[in-house]
């Protein structure tokens, strides 16, 4: 029998690498640009400073709470989050918890655990859609496999949980609520919309799901944490839900737009993968409607689009179709919504970077 004191590592893997590297906090804040839509914070003489400072914080708390004795669970844990992101769930996080006070050392952990929980669906994701890249990188399954990239998921969300226990039960309660959701949303995405359910009314439950609820609750867990005024959370809630759906609508237009540039996606990918997004969606109530351009486009959409040519062509029609301007104009409807729900919050930077970042997740292609 082999004596555990030789291995290197812990049987939970709770200990460091023996090369983790120093993490600079200062040097982290330096190098971090703020995402589209958040102007207004780096314009603040104090709000931008302390977001800054925080996000630089939760980044080192993110590669500390990842970090493993086991070299095979340290890399595959490592891989997205070393390949980056633009940390927009922990950013709400920090943003909405200057509703009260910032400062207080839960606020930073509660956008380690958004963060943590984010990246751990997201290596459930690729394994599920077969998706060859992430953020530039090649995935974790196609690295490692299926089966390394769905435990790393796993061993991710644990790691999530761990800290989450530690803020108390009431935030335990909103993630396990919050990861439940995130499930369902896969699932019924998987297994799509039953014979007697409205496809579109589907879609838009499952990416509320999928993607408005994590929002949702880093707004929420930003301001308990801060204590800010629990009138503030219903408001935070709605809004994270609303944005979150606009923000997932608009992928799905980009995706057939060709604005590779801008969004970092490759057009036409949910294409290829057969994902249903809205703009196809209202294509096939088009063609069953009697609409015969279409009934054309879906018979190049359903059919064979291995080939760049073939994909090109589908992208192509898709975005000329008036369906893709319909789709704008559905996710502009749930950024307005969700501008609106934030009427009730005081006037002030926080409210209009909301505000700011609700109008630039659908304006990303202009």
């Amino acid at each position: 029998m082999t004596n555990s004191a030789n291995h290197s590592w812990t049987h939970a893997g709770h200990g460091l690498p023996a090369s983790e590297p120093s993490l600079n906090t200062t040097a982290i804040a330096t190098g971090l640009q703020l995402p589209a839509g958040f102007a207004a914070i780096a314009g603040d003489p104090e709000l931008g400073p302390a977001i800054t400072n925080n996000l630089a914080r939760v980044e080192k708390k993110l590669r500390q709470a990842i970090a493993n004795s086991d070299p095979l669970a340290d890399a595959t844990s490592r891989h997205l989050v070393e390949a980056g992101g633009k940390r927009i769930r922990p950013l709400l996080t920090l943003l909405c918890a200057h509703l009260g006070d910032a400062s207080l050392p839960a606020v930073v952990q509660a956008a380690v655990v958004v963060e943590l929980t984010h990246l751990a669906t997201l290596y459930h994701d690729d394994v599920m859609d077969s998706a060859p890249f992430r953020r530039g990188a090649p995935t974790a399954h196609e690295v490692w496999g299926n089966s390394v990239a769905v435990l790393t998921g796993d061993l991710i969300f644990a790691r999530a949980s761990i800290l989450v226990s530690e803020l108390g039960s009431r935030a335990l309660g909103i993630q396990a609520r919050t990861f439940e959701r995130l499930c369902l949303g896969q699932l019924h995405e998987t297994v799509g919309p039953r014979p007697d359910e409205d496809p579109v009314e589907h879609y838009l439950s499952v990416i509320a799901d999928k993607t408005g609820s994590l929002v949702a609750a880093s707004g929420q867990l930003g301001a308990i944490f801060a204590g800010a005024d629990e009138a503030y959370e219903g408001v935070l809630v709605e809004y994270g839900e609303k944005v979150g759906v606009a923000f997932q609508l608009a992928d799905d237009v980009i995706d057939v737009t060709g604005v590779k540039v801008k969004s970092g996606k490759s057009p036409g990918t949910d294409l290829r993968e057969g994902v249903p997004t809205l703009p196809v969606l209202l294509l096939r109530n088009a063609a069953a409607q009697g609409d015969q351009s279409a009934v054309e486009l879906l018979t190049l959409i359903d059919g064979d689009l291995s080939s760049d040519e073939a994909l090109a062509e589908a992208v192509a029609g898709l975005r000329e179709h008036p369906v893709t301007a319909a789709s704008w104009v559905v996710a502009r409807a749930w950024s307005d919504e969700a501008i609106a729900a934030l009427a009730p919050l005081p006037e002030g930077v926080v409210k209009d970077s909301l505000t700011s970042f609700a109008r630039a997740v659908v304006d990303r292609a202009s």
